[in-house]
């Protein structure tokens, strides 16, 4: 049992870092935390806006993890559904996951941008403008993120009846990413630039390789409980 929490803390833990380091979320988080403070010569209210940032983002996604496997888990004729069919739903829905990761499926997401008005806004909150922001991008969901946090995240979560530690896990995930770039770009922003485009090379083959194992696992799931053939 301890093992399987384990390995599932990890995963989530796996799938929150890959869901900061996505292109669009990644150079979301940059754009709000340079937009806050252009400042740069002032690389302590940098960091702290970048930290408020990182906190917001956290929050929210353990927030709305939390609020989503809770809500499906108190529903007793659902809850009892899945406990009895979780197994057979995840090989699909894993092979789905798979697939937007290695993008041979796609769709679109309504994304949000702050308008002047609303920059001019958040710039009068100081350094807890970070925050208002982090919680507004992480409801703005890409359709990768989007793909992990609903097709991933929520199953996992579901399937070990975890409705705090999993969402947590994975909020710590997302935050670690972003917050290495806040310091980043708080005592050395000549090398955002360098550091993103090697960040976004690395991501590309560790998106691949993560959606590669998703559909084998996936498969795999489709194979043992809904065929029945291993």
């Amino acid at each position: 049992m301890m093992t399987a929490l384990l390995l599932a803390s990890l995963t989530a833990f796996w799938l929150g870092i890959l869901t900061s380091i996505s292109p669009c979320p990644m150079a979301t988080n940059i754009l709000a935390i340079s937009f806050i403070d252009k400042k740069i010569s002032r690389p302590k209210t940098v960091f702290l806006t970048g930290f408020t940032f990182t906190l917001g983002k956290m929050i929210t996604f353990t927030a709305l993890a939390a609020i989503l496997v809770s809500s499906i888990l108190a529903a007793e004729q659902v809850s009892l559904y899945l406990q009895k069919y979780m197994n057979k739903l995840l090989g699909p829905v894993l092979i789905i996951v798979g697939m937007i990761l290695l993008e041979m499926l796609s769709f679109n997401l309504p994304s949000y941008q702050p308008g002047e008005k609303m920059q001019k806004r958040l710039e009068s909150f100081g350094i807890w403008a970070g925050g208002l922001l982090g919680i507004i991008f992480a409801l703005s969901f890409c359709p990768v993120s989007a793909a992990l946090f609903f097709g991933s995240l929520i199953p996992l979560s579901v399937k070990h009846n975890s409705i705090f530690l999993l969402p947590a896990v994975y909020g710590i995930g997302t935050a670690l990413p972003v917050f290495a770039f806040a310091v980043l770009i708080a005592f050395g922003a000549k090398y955002v630039g360098r550091a993103f485009n090697r960040l976004t090379a690395i991501e590309l083959w560790i998106r691949r390789a993560t959606g590669v194992i998703f559909i084998i696992i996936g498969i795999y799931f489709c194979l043992v409980y809904i065929f029945r053939i291993l």
